[in-house]
């Protein structure tokens, strides 16, 4: 995705240049999703040693607090037993001091190295992340348009933010507790054996119970996450297209729909959301009845051990502490599986995105586009956006340098596939393209673009001041060249009736100026990028008629000594053309002059005389 106040990609265009969220699934090939995102943490192995190590390190000096804290309870304990026995000189005060010491700055330790982990782990995960949507930015300038054809605007800007989000943040959850629990459930168990076996494997049947649990929770909630989420797309979805057709919403009365179907989403959404957000809340309070109850009998057994003098009574404290420990790893490591579901899914989706076929690759060996004279010729040309349905049917024309040719017919005729063609957005299924004798494909995409200036009947403007604007045709111009362009294009005297003159900020929608405003500004950006070859798809339609007559004049100006090319519905406009194209169904049905199609009385002439007729109709 290409910043418009960045590096220029292509031609000057004064049309659109193109413009969610999908649902978290179960990925369909989870091994392969995985080796894939392995592959793009394969740069950071360095630092991925170090969170193990880190982690290993924190769970370590957490894990030892608890026996060591047992031991000072068991030197109070004695203590008191021997000061109320009147054998011993009472409790060791400079004994637990030091213990308790050593205890805190252990557990200060521990938390060093888990603030380092995190950091380490966080870095890795935006590093991901910011790789990722680089490779999206730059596969975007790499797909054919044939793509954006068959994929909705959210479905592709989804990849790119709630993708790329969820793999960003599960990873780091995934990095961070996925070796923190396995490093804690290991040493957790080491130290209840080392303690007590027979507890130890007491505290054991309390987890099959627990994978039951969150089984049985986990397979419940998981279609209700997976609804939550693809309703939520729908409802983002639903919000963004209203918000973005809210004029023409308001002015077909639309309200009651669009408040029907989005509360009919949200509703859905809402059930969804509930239920998997209940069952999921469920998982903690039955881990800690559980839990309650591995506590309960470990202070049973823990107490009959104790007084048959097998093990110490600070022993108990440590075991209980170790339990506790012990079971909300488990639960941990369950929510890290559905995370790493998550986390494949949306992967899925961004690895097949970076998957999708590339255009054709540009020639190693460039034609030079520094003498181009303008000469095209369409040689035998066979086109279709389906390769079943061809719309374009053995296309041929040569058009010499500097006529200005103009392109008419009925609409789904092909003109502006002609145009799109001649511009390289589209592969041709047969025949060629040549400017100056050289085919399209001599030319690199960026080379061949620049040789065009194009000005759409759809202005495309962005957030940003009108002399931006205007520059986006040649971001080297000075803006003396700019305010030439703009008076060039009868757009200077508006310009400077307005408050900040070049300076104006166009909003984000380009509605804060009228259409036949934006048109001018397009033209003028058009004038700037000075082209050999230029492209105007009625680019005087949404101008007044005063307005028209003074921008032909400048188009006159700019068509001269260039190759031009007019799609125009209003034929009045095009009468002076050296050459005019008659299209119907895909084909060149006639073609020459004004005068001479009209005095073939054909197609050209019924086109003509009907705009007549209905204008005095009117």
């Amino acid at each position: 995705m290409s910043n418009p106040r960045g590096k220029r990609a292509g031609g000057p265009m004064g049309g659109p240049m193109g413009h969610g969220m999908g649902g978290t699934e179960k990925a369909k090939d989870f091994k392969g999703t995985m080796k894939k995102l392995l592959q793009h943490l394969k740069p950071y192995k360095i630092a991925m040693i170090f969170v193990v190590i880190f982690a290993i390190g924190s769970a370590a000096f957490n894990i030892v607090g608890p026996k060591i804290l047992g031991n000072a309870t068991t030197e109070i304990f004695e203590g008191l037993v021997n000061k109320v026995s009147g054998t011993g000189n009472g409790i060791d005060f400079d004994s637990i001091l030091k213990t308790l010491t050593m205890l805190a700055v252990l557990y200060v330790i521990s938390a060093v190295f888990s603030f380092i982990q995190t950091f380490v782990t966080s870095d890795i995960s935006q590093k991901v992340s910011y790789n990722l949507r680089k490779e999206i930015s730059e596969k975007i300038n790499k797909l054919p348009l044939n793509y954006f054809d068959k994929k909705t605007h959210g479905e592709v800007l989804s990849r790119v933010t709630n993708d790329v989000d969820a793999i960003s943040q599960n990873l780091n959850q995934i990095l961070s507790q996925m070796i923190t629990s396995i490093t804690t459930i290991i040493g957790v168990l080491i130290m209840m054996l080392s303690i007590s076996v027979s507890m130890t494997l007491v505290s054991l049947v309390i987890i099959p119970m627990s994978l039951v649990f969150i089984m049985i929770v986990v397979k419940k909630s998981q279609k209700h996450f997976k609804s939550q989420q693809e309703y939520l797309g729908h409802t983002n979805g639903h919000v963004e297209e209203i918000y973005s057709g809210h004029t023409i919403m308001k002015a077909f009365n639309g309200e009651e729909k669009a408040i029907a179907e989005f509360d009919e989403l949200n509703d859905t959404l809402y059930n969804s959301a509930w239920k998997s957000q209940f069952l999921s809340g469920m998982m903690m309070p039955i881990m800690a009845f559980i839990g309650n109850l591995g506590y309960v009998m470990v202070a049973i057994m823990g107490g009959y051990l104790t007084i048959k003098k097998t093990i110490q009574v600070g022993d108990i404290l440590s075991f209980i502490q170790y339990t506790k420990s012990f079971t909300q790893p488990i639960a941990q490591s369950a929510q890290i599986a559905n995370v790493m579901q998550a986390t494949a899914a949306a992967a899925e989706r961004v690895f097949e995105f970076l998957g999708e076929e590339e255009e054709v690759v540009d020639t190693t060996n460039p034609a030079s586009t520094e003498n181009i004279k303008g000469e095209v010729e369409f040689k035998n040309v066979h086109f279709g956006y389906n390769e079943d349905h061809t719309i374009i049917n053995d296309f041929s024309v040569n058009i010499k340098p500097g006529q200005k040719v103009a392109i008419v017919g009925p609409t789904g005729a092909g003109k502006t596939t002609i145009v799109k063609l001649l511009m390289r957005f589209y592969e041709l299924n047969s025949g060629n393209i040549l400017i100056d004798g050289h085919d399209l494909k001599d030319f690199t995409r960026d080379d061949l673009r620049s040789m065009f200036g194009m000005v759409l009947q759809d202005t495309w403007l962005f957030n940003g001041s009108i002399m931006e604007n205007i520059r986006y045709g040649k971001l080297e111009a000075s803006n003396d060249d700019v305010v030439k362009a703009a008076k060039l294009a009868h757009a200077h005297h508006f310009i400077k009736t307005l408050a900040d003159g070049y300076n104006m900020e166009i909003n984000e929608e380009a509605n804060n100026i009228s259409q036949g405003q934006k048109q001018l500004l397009t033209i003028a950006r058009a004038i700037l990028a000075d082209p050999k070859i230029l492209i105007l798809d009625e680019a005087t339609s949404s101008v007044d008629t005063r307005t028209e007559v003074l921008i032909q004049q400048a188009m006159e100006n700019l068509m001269a000594d260039r190759t031009s090319f007019i799609i125009a519905h209003r034929l009045s406009t095009i009468r002076n053309a050296d050459l005019i194209l008659v299209m119907k169904d895909g084909d060149i049905v006639e073609q020459g002059s004004h005068e001479e199609l009209l005095k073939t009385n054909g197609f050209y002439s019924e086109l003509y005389n009907s705009q007549f007729e209905e204008t005095e109709a009117c």
